[in-house]
C-alpha cells in the first residue's frame, strides 16, 4: 500500500521514472575515455560538443587511464556517467579471464559510432602484391616471415593472429610499445608485415614507404581507395578499429535510445563528417541492437583464435 502511494504522489507531482528519463539531463554528464590525445578522446571531444548542443546541458570529457572501465561498470545506470571506448572492452577478458568487467553484463551498448578499417601492409622488399602471394610465400616458408604485433592484444595484434588461424599459415610475432612503434619497424624492414588501422599507415602507404596489399573491412573502403578485401582471399575476415558508446548496464532504454538517436545526428553534421574523415575513420552509428551483436560476434569469432595462439593468461 505504501508504495503504491508513493508511486501516486510521484505521478501526481510529475516526477516519475519516465519523467525523469523525458527530462534527461538535468545535470552535467562525463563521458569517460582511458587516455588524453587518442582516437577515443578526440572521438569523445567531438561528442561531448554535439551532445551539449542538442540536449542543452553540458557534457564534458574525463580521461581515466586505466580505471575508466571498471569506473564505469560500477557507476550508477541513469545516463550521467558514459564511456568511449573500442575492442578492448570486450576482447580484453577473454585474454585476460581476472579482468574486473564483463562487456555483456556490465554496459548497455549505444552506438557503435566509427570504424576504422586495418590494412594489410608488408615492406616494400617483401616480394608480394597480393594477398594469394603473401599467403603462398608464408606457406612456402613457414616461420620465416615476422609481423609487428603492436600492443599485445590490440587490433593489429589480433589481425595478424586471425590471419594465421584462417590461413593456416605460420608467421612469427615481434612484438612492439604501441602500433606507432610497430609501423617504424615495419617500414625500417626489421619485420615484413603489420595490420594497422587505415588513419595511422595510409599516409606511409601513398608515400611508398610501405607497400598495401588489402583493406580488412568486409567491404572496399574509402579511407583506402584501390586496396581489395581482405576477405575476397580469405572468406571471413574483417577486422576494425572501432570507436562505441556505453552506459552502465540497466541505464534505462529511453535514455540509451535518445543518447543514440543524438549521436547519429552528431556524426551525421557536416563538420563532424569533415573532422571523423581527417582522423582517418568512418561513420557507423549503428542501433543499439546493432552494435551488440557485433559485440557478440567478435566475442565468437576472437575467442578460439586467442585461445590457439596462447593469449589466454592462466
Amino acid at each position: 500500500m505504501y508504495a503504491r502511494l508513493m508511486l501516486a504522489f510521484a505521478l501526481a507531482i510529475g516526477l516519475s521514472p519516465v519523467a525523469a528519463q523525458d527530462n534527461y539531463p538535468t545535470k552535467v554528464v562525463r563521458i569517460v575515455t582511458a587516455a588524453a590525445g587518442g582516437g577515443g578522446d578526440v572521438f569523445a571531444r567531438l561528442l561531448s560538443v554535439g551532445f551539449t548542443n542538442s540536449f542543452g546541458q553540458q557534457f564534458i570529457v574525463d580521461n581515466r587511464g586505466a580505471i575508466a572501465l571498471e569506473l564505469v561498470a560500477k557507476a550508477p545506470p541513469d545516463g550521467y556517467t558514459l564511456l568511449i571506448s573500442g575492442s578492448p572492452l570486450w576482447l580484453l577478458p577473454l585474454i585476460r579471464p581476472s579482468a574486473p568487467w564483463d562487456a555483456l553484463r556490465d554496459y548497455a551498448p549505444i552506438s557503435l559510432a566509427t570504424a576504422a578499417p586495418s590494412i594489410l601492409v608488408v615492406h616494400p622488399s617483401v616480394p608480394v602484391k597480393t594477398p594469394a602471394e603473401l599467403i603462398a610465400l608464408a606457406r612456402a616458408r613457414p616461420g620465416g616471415l615476422n609481423y609487428a604485433a603492436g600492443t599485445l592484444g590490440a587490433t593489429p595484434h589480433l589481425a595478424a593472429e586471425l590471419f594465421k588461424s584462417l590461413t593456416k599459415t605460420n608467421i612469427v610475432q615481434v612484438a612492439y610499445k604501441g602500433t606507432g612503434p610497430g609501423i617504424i619497424g615495419t617500414m625500417a624492414g626489421e619485420v615484413d608485415l603489420m595490420f594497422p588501422n587505415a588513419g595511422s599507415v595510409m599516409p606511409h602507404v601513398r608515400s611508398g614507404r610501405l607497400r598495401g596489399i588489402a583493406v580488412c573491412s568486409a567491404k572496399p573502403s574509402p579511407l583506402a581507395p584501390g586496396l581489395p578485401p581482405l576477405a575476397d582471399t580469405v572468406p571471413g575476415f574483417e577486422t576494425i578499429s572501432p570507436q562505441g558508446l556505453f552506459a552502465p548496464a540497466r541505464t534505462p532504454p529511453a535514455i540509451i535510445n535518445r543518447l543514440q538517436q543524438e549521436l547519429v545526428r552528431t556524426l551525421g553534421s557536416t563538420d563532424s563528417r569533415e573532422k571523423i574523415a581527417a582522423m582517418g575513420v568512418e561513420i557507423v552509428g549503428s542501433t543499439p541492437a546493432e552494435f551488440t551483436a557485433r559485440i557478440k560476434s567478435d566475442i565468437a569469432r576472437m575467442d578460439p583464435v586467442i585461445r590457439a595462439a596462447g593469449l589466454r593468461e592462466k
